[in-house]
């Protein structure tokens, strides 16, 4: 089966070789038909703290890193804008 990879904004880097990834989805409310987004965020590995916040990363599914880490980046896809 292939790994499930997800597309989201890096929120938190204070954590050493870990980061902070909100993944947004867009989905229709089942009877009002309403389009709803909803946020959830994922704790994802980084092994060289290469992602800032603001950056636009993939993250893939692996095997438990931690507790709360199933994730890795999989490549920072935009950098962020510094401020």
């Amino acid at each position: 089966m292939p790994k499930k990879i997800l597309k989201g904004i890096v929120i938190s880097d204070k954590m050493d070789k870990t980061v902070v990834v909100s993944v947004e989805r867009a989905f229709q409310h089942p009877l009002y038909k309403k389009t709803i987004r909803s946020r959830k965020k994922y704790k994802a590995h980084d092994e060289n703290n290469a992602c800032k916040v603001g950056d636009r990363v993939a993250i893939i599914e692996s095997r438990p890193i931690s507790k709360t880490k199933k994730w890795k980046v999989f490549r920072i896809l935009k950098e962020g804008e510094e401020t």
